[in-house]
């Protein structure tokens, strides 16, 4: 306790990723540390796709948006928003030149990769030795009454839903639209175990032409998410039966929100990437192609495979099983 003062509450500075997907993977970083020092004020630096992720995280009282600026001058704005004080702990996930240069006591920065380790492992580890990773370092979502309520007035009431994730910000990373449509046609279909399942489509504004063959496809029966915010977005996916998407930061969403998850994928690490939980877990699992991710990159470096045939090796029918497992939560 600085100075022995009574009533003195830590000052905590997390400095997270621009990434929506990194970002929701550091969560359980940060509640654990809010945990661990309780009344903790913490303050969290993050880009702006994942800045509501923070809004109701309880011990943060501000949330700063990091905006990249030419020549990283991002980095001098903010050292100076925050130089005016001292912080007991920071905890710098970008690893950058103004943590180093900002009073503090305790500082938290990534070391090299780890292989064999998925990213909440990883994270974990900078403060935590012990594995498997507790609980308490696992990604979460605190979602508002808002946003709890944006959900609500979306979603159909007493009809199971079926989220789906078709895009990505790779576009090597996206498995066949066409083979999505033939699994939720399977998962909705009346002998299915989603039978008449409203189908949830979400993906970022840009990305809406990839997903318009489901929303074509589906018609009256979906629910057009796409480019909807971040906290609505997890709030709809809690409420869903399962979500079925790529690797991708609405994936992680997903698997944070508490939802059945199914991952796809191909050109990416799974061991790194998976929705947290796969595989074998409760509440996620993951499907992959033949060839492992370095295959897939070496083949499209060198010409043999173009990147929008990445993830072919995924059959409907391996997604279909995989659905249907975590649907019926066999391990």
């Amino acid at each position: 306790m600085p100075g022995g003062l009574r009533g003195y509450r830590l000052r905590l500075l997390f400095i997270t990723s621009n990434r929506l997907g990194d970002a929701v993977m550091s969560t359980g970083l940060l509640a654990a540390l809010l945990d661990q020092h309780p009344g903790c004020r913490a303050t969290v630096v993050c880009g702006p796709l994942p800045a509501p992720i923070f809004r109701h995280a309880p011990g943060v009282e501000a949330v700063i948006t990091l905006h990249k600026r030419r020549y990283s001058l991002h980095w001098l704005t903010l050292w100076s928003q925050l130089v005016t004080r001292r912080w007991d702990i920071i905890v710098d996930l970008r690893n950058s030149l103004a943590s180093s240069m900002l009073r503090r006591g305790r500082l938290i920065r990534l070391g090299a990769h780890k292989p064999g380790l998925h990213v909440v492992e990883e994270l974990a580890s900078l403060i935590e030795a012990s594995r498997p990773t507790p609980p308490a370092f696992w990604p979460r979502l605190w979602i508002g009454p808002e946003d709890q309520q944006d959900a609500e007035r979306l979603l159909p009431a007493g009809r199971p839903v079926l989220a789906l994730g078709p895009a990505a910000n790779w576009p090597a990373k996206q498995w066949p639209v066409a083979r999505f449509i033939a699994l939720a046609d399977r998962l909705t279909a009346p002998d299915g175990p989603l039978p008449g399942a409203a189908i949830l489509v979400s993906a970022a504004q840009h990305e809406r032409a990839v997903v318009e063959p489901v929303l074509a496809h589906f018609g009256p029966r979906c629910i057009d998410m796409i480019g909807a915010p971040v906290m609505p977005t997890a709030a709809a996916f809690a409420r869903s039966q399962l979500y079925i998407g790529n690797d991708s930061g609405l994936m992680h969403i997903a698997a944070a929100a508490g939802t059945p998850t199914l991952g796809l994928f191909g050109p990416t690490d799974e061991i790194r990437y998976h929705p947290w939980g796969a595989p074998g877990g409760p509440h996620a699992r993951l499907v992959r192609t033949p060839e492992d991710w370095r295959s897939l990159i070496t083949a499209l470096d060198s010409g043999q495979r173009p990147g929008e045939r990445l993830m072919d090796g995924i059959a409907v029918e391996a997604a279909e099983q995989a659905a249907l497992d975590l649907l019926a939560n066999k391990p």
